[in-house]
């Protein structure tokens, strides 16, 4: 498909946001080459209709949460989308409802900074949604099986009510999870994959795979990504229970018995997810992401009791052990401060790494998620800094004899 001059593309573009009566919904996303990052991870436009008349709503997601503005058609709105489209994001993707059909218009930025474009159409009837108070969108419908076969829902695709925490924490793990996986793609740092080449996903430390199965569906079904996903326990019930919901839920997916620094894949993954593994076993999951030089990996981390103890006996000069005196603050900043040094020692290795809340913390006190994407620049600063704050405090951090063993 032939270049275009950027800002032919971008007025084309224009055209399909500004057109409140047609605009089902668009995206921007990802950066472009040779360029700042945007300020925002991804931005979703709509019209909605207020008292006041009809408002293109803008919702800017950054790393931890989403922004929303509403400008007034016209003046304000224009603005708005001259700002967002200055902006140097590398995709655009927009779809509006015609009167005989649905038409979309893809925008990607090259690496010389034109565009390709690509207009399509379907013959589909899409009603326009613009009420200003509609439900939360859902990833995964209430009706989807595989809630069901996790326990979330009943037959009838009601959410129990024992189970509505659970439900949530589903919801944005997979919200989180299609951020990062989509920033990779859109940056170059994972490959798409193909029927024939599908991605491979192992969950080290699954548990029951409530996330693990999940993803599969949402990747696999709903974003329409060939996935292959394996999940990895030292529980043989635990296996036996997984491949059990995968077999009935027909899903791409296995599931092996074993160690998480002891597991052997045909393959290196393309995907690390390590959810709730306890204390050292998060790093041994990360190790072993770096071993395999996996482009994605996601860690919620569960429990400190490892540097928790080293603090006990921490000789770190006054006034710092005013930090550690008391057993809930020793506990909490043990927590702090492993996966400050988690995320130091990733960057160090090529990940571009941050740290965010899964969950809000009344659905679980188990709500930081560290994502890391392999860029392969290695930042040496980080490294220093993390071993600087391990020696002030008297610690051997797990994952850095793991990945300085020989």
């Amino acid at each position: 498909m032939p270049a275009l001059p950027l800002p032919e593309a971008l007025a084309q573009v224009r055209d399909d946001l500004l057109d409140a009566d047609g605009l089902v919904r668009a995206v921007a996303s990802g950066r472009r080459k040779g360029v700042d990052r945007p300020p925002w991870r991804r931005v979703e436009l709509r019209w909605v209709d207020l008292k006041a008349g009809p408002h293109l709503q803008v919702t800017s997601y950054d790393a931890t949460q989403a922004h929303t503005a509403n400008h007034a058609s016209g003046a304000d709105a224009d603005a708005a989308v001259d700002a967002l489209l200055a902006m140097p994001f590398g995709h655009w993707n927009d779809e509006r409802a015609t009167a005989d059909g649905v038409a979309t218009t893809q925008v990607r930025v090259t690496k010389s900074g034109e565009a390709v474009l690509h207009r399509a159409r379907r013959d589909e009837q899409v009603r326009v949604d613009r009420s200003h108070d509609r439900a939360k969108e859902r990833l995964l419908p209430l009706g989807d099986p595989v809630l069901a076969a996790l326990g979330i829902t009943d037959a009838d695709g009601r959410v129990k009510p024992s189970r509505q925490a659970k439900l949530r924490q589903v919801e944005e793990f997979l919200r989180l999870l299609d951020a990062v996986l989509t920033d990779a793609l859109d940056a170059g740092h994972l490959r798409r994959p193909t029927p024939e080449d599908p991605w491979r996903v192992v969950d080290l430390g699954c548990g029951n795979a409530y996330l693990t199965l999940a993803a599969e569906r949402y990747l696999g079904h709903v974003r329409g990504l060939p996935v292959h996903l394996t999940g990895v326990d030292t529980k043989q019930q635990s296996h036996d229970h997984n491949a059990g919901l995968a077999d009935r839920l027909s899903a791409r997916a296995d599931f092996v018995v074993g160690a998480i620094g002891e597991v052997e894949l045909p393959e290196p993954p393309e995907v690390v997810l390590a959810l709730h593994a306890c204390d050292t076993a998060t790093d041994d999951a990360l190790a072993r992401a770096v071993a395999w030089e996996a482009p994605v990996v996601l860690a919620a981390p569960c429990c400190h009791h490892d540097v928790a103890a080293q603090l006990k006996r921490s000789t770190a000069d006054a006034p710092w052990p005013m930090l550690t005196r008391h057993g809930i603050l020793r506990e909490r900043f043990a927590d702090t401060l492993t996966d400050a040094l988690r995320a130091s020692l990733l960057r160090s290795l090529g990940y571009r790494t941050d740290v965010v809340q899964l969950v809000d913390p009344e659905y679980t006190p188990r709500n930081t998620l560290l994502r890391g994407v392999r860029t392969g620049v290695r930042d040496d600063a980080a490294r220093a800094e993390h071993d600087a704050l391990s020696r002030d405090w008297g610690l051997s951090p797990r994952l850095a004899e793991l990945v300085d063993a020989p």
